[in-house]
C-alpha cells in the first residue's frame, strides 16, 4: 500500500528517470526488425510493501533489471546467469497474449494500490494492462499466464542476488 497521506509511493528522481527510460526504450537497439505490434519489452511495477515499489524491466534479449522507488537497483545479472535470460525471454516472448486486453497509453502513472502495472513495449507504442493483487480469475488466463512468467523472472532475479551476495562474502574472506 502506498503512503496513506498522499496515496502514492515516495520516489527518487533517479527512479523516475530510469523507469521512464525503460518504458520509452526504442526497439531500434535490438538487431531485429519488429512488427508494429510485436512486444520487445515488458516493464512491470510491483508493489512489494507499504513503502517499497519495484519496477522490473525485461527485454527480448534476456536482459532483466530491478529498480526500486528509493533509488536502489539490481542490474547486470543477465550477463552472468543463463537461467535469468531464459526466464526473461519466455516472459517477453509470451507477453503478446496480453495485447488484446491492453490499452495503448502515453501515461505511465505509478500504482496507487496493490495492483501491478504491466507495460508492453512495441514499435507501435506502449500498452498497459493492470493485474490486481490476489487471485486472478480463471476467465483471464492471459493475465494468469503472464503473471506466472513475471513472477518466475522475479524469482530468478532474487536467486541471482543471493548468488552474487554469496560470491561477495566468499571474496571478502
Amino acid at each position: 500500500m502506498p503512503n496513506n497521506i498522499t496515496g502514492r509511493y515516495s520516489v527518487t528522481q533517479k527512479y523516475l528517470m530510469t523507469r521512464g527510460q525503460a518504458i520509452n526504450f526504442p526497439a531500434k537497439f535490438f538487431n531485429t526488425n519488429f512488427k508494429k505490434d510485436e512486444i520487445f519489452g515488458v516493464v512491470v511495477d510491483i508493489p512489494m510493501a507499504s513503502d517499497i515499489l519495484t519496477t522490473m524491466v525485461c527485454f527480448i534479449n534476456g536482459a532483466a533489471n530491478l529498480y526500486f522507488n528509493n533509488g536502489g537497483e539490481y542490474t547486470g545479472a543477465s550477463q552472468k546467469y543463463l537461467s535469468l535470460v531464459q526466464a526473461t525471454h519466455a516472459l517477453v516472448s509470451n507477453a503478446g497474449q496480453l495485447l488484446p486486453k491492453a490499452q495503448k497509453t502515453t501515461k505511465f502513472d505509478l500504482p496507487t494500490d496493490r495492483s501491478n502495472n504491466v507495460f508492453l513495449l512495441t514499435k507501435g507504442g506502449v500498452y498497459k494492462v493492470e493485474i490486481k493483487a490476489g487471485v486472478i480469475p480463471e476467465s483471464e488466463p492471459e493475465k494468469r499466464n503472464v503473471y506466472v512468467l513475471y513472477q518466475r523472472v522475479l524469482n530468478e532475479l532474487r536467486n541471482c542476488q543471493l548468488k552474487d551476495d554469496a560470491e561477495k562474502r566468499k571474496a571478502a574472506k
